[in-house]
């Protein structure tokens, strides 16, 4: 009768093992990461859009309705209430705002770049180039960000609904779907192309 205790102590810390007590948890905490991966290349492109700024406003003056534009947007996307933190991630309707305001500012300067390739003398500049190489960098890694987030969030959500993890998802962490990064225009997730006339 010593052995019960202990083989009922062993019993439970199995079923709860089972029932998602540390996997629910850590799928979570994945997603979250990743989450703020996709925060940090946002950033790191709005970030360029100074730079973009200097270049554009020092070539074509023509253009300022444009790229007044493109600096709107970016005031736009990097506003604290546009932001989604990890306690959002199962908010639509947050998440939705963030895509919108993303898209707004990719569309901006996609807008921006196919107005600009008409200017030989913007084309032509060293800063220009430099630019148009870290900008088509960025949005690769924001790709890829997007890629691995929608990844975690996939893995996350497939575990608090597949048993017997949904049980410890339900009952214990009250679990619920986060929400996958999607491109609300058509064309969104596609970064920008500027042809440079070279052939």
């Amino acid at each position: 009768m010593k052995f019960l205790p202990k083989a009922l102590v062993v019993a439970c810390t199995l079923l709860l093992a089972s029932c998602g007590i540390n996997s629910v948890p850590a799928a979570e905490e994945t997603a979250k990461a990743k989450w703020a991966d996709v925060e940090a290349a946002f950033q790191e492109r709005a970030n360029l859009i100074p730079n973009l700024q200097e270049i554009v406003m020092s070539s074509a003056e023509q253009e300022r309705a444009t790229l007044d534009a493109v600096v709107s947007a970016r005031a736009s996307a990097t506003r604290p209430e546009v932001q989604v933190d990890g306690d959002d991630l199962s908010d639509p309707a947050k998440m939705q705002q963030y895509q919108a305001a993303q898209n707004e500012l990719g569309g901006a300067i996609s807008r921006l770049l196919v107005s600009v390739e008409a200017y030989p003398e913007l084309r032509s500049q060293d800063n220009f180039g430099r630019f148009m190489t870290q900008f088509e960098g960025q949005e690769n890694r924001i790709r890829v960000a997007i890629r691995d987030y929608n990844e975690a969030v996939r893995q996350y959500n497939t575990t608090i609904r597949t048993f017997p993890d949904t049980i410890g998802a339900n009952l214990i962490h009250g679990a619920e779907p986060m929400v996958s990064y999607e491109a609300t225009t058509e064309g969104a997730e596609v970064a920008p192309t500027l042809d440079m006339g070279v052939n």
